[in-house]
This record gives structure tokens, sequence and C-alpha cells, in this order.
């Protein structure tokens, strides 16, 4: 099942705890995927658990969840290019030549979530976490 709140996204983990609770899923079969500004655009990164990074979402869900025990998907956006202040990078439209980038990481994010779903954590973090889809070299 895909669950996409509809909350505030700092709020979102009180949406998680109610679909956990109705369907009785324990927090090692729910998979988070979220944005991280400390990745670079074209990284994923499959984790088993871990804090909040900084992430105000993924805090609401560990308070909300009562620990930090669940997978994650963590897709990388970079850090804004301009003066934009990450509030209001992380709502904009990726940068015009990170949007081919974004279209492939999207693809092998939704991969990872197949592999989590048939295969477990294990496998999608294998399978995934060397890729890489942008060169940061070229971006400096």
């Amino acid at each position: 099942m895909l669950l996409k709140p509809d909350t505030f996204m700092n709020q979102s983990g009180r949406a998680i705890r109610a679909c956990a609770d109705f369907f009785h899923l324990p927090t090692n079969r729910i998979l988070v995927v979220h944005d991280d500004l400390d990745l670079p655009v074209g990284r994923i990164k499959v984790i088993r658990n871990g804090g909040p990074g900084g992430h105000r979402g993924v805090l609401s869900i560990i308070e909300h969840l009562g620990t930090t025990e669940f997978p994650r998907i963590k897709i990388g956006i970079g850090r804004p290019r301009n003066a934009e202040s990450p509030e209001d990078y992380v709502l904009a439209p990726f940068y015009g030549d990170e949007t081919e980038i974004m279209l492939r990481v999207f693809k092998v994010a939704a991969r990872a979530c197949r592999l989590f779903i048939f295969e477990g954590v294990e496998s999608a973090m294998n399978e995934i976490n060397h890729q890489i889809f942008a060169n940061e070299e070229e971006k400096n």
C-alpha cells in the first residue's frame, strides 16, 4: 500500500502512526521515502534506520512511531546553489539541469520500493546504494 499523507510534511508522523495502527504494521515494514539535502542530486540511499538528520518530516515520524527503527529511501536533492533558504529550495522545482537526472532517480527509487517489498531492505540497499546518476565534478 502507498500512503501519501495529506498533513503538512512536518506532521506526517501522525498519518503514518494512524495507518500503522489500523493495519497492525510493524515499523520494519514501513518504508519512508523522503528528500535529503545532505545527499547530492543523483544519489539515492536506502537505510535500515537512523536519526532525522534535520528533516522535520522524519522527526515527526520518529516521534509518532516512538522509534528510529524504520527503513527509508533517501533521495538526494543537494543544497541550494543560489541564495534561497532551504525551506524555499525544497518546495521549488528542480534546477533545469537536474530535471533529467531526477527523472532517472525517481525510476530507481520506485525500483528500490519494489525491492524492499519483495526482497527486503538488505537487497534494496545492496542494489541501490552504489548508484550515482550525476557527475558532481561537472556541476562545480
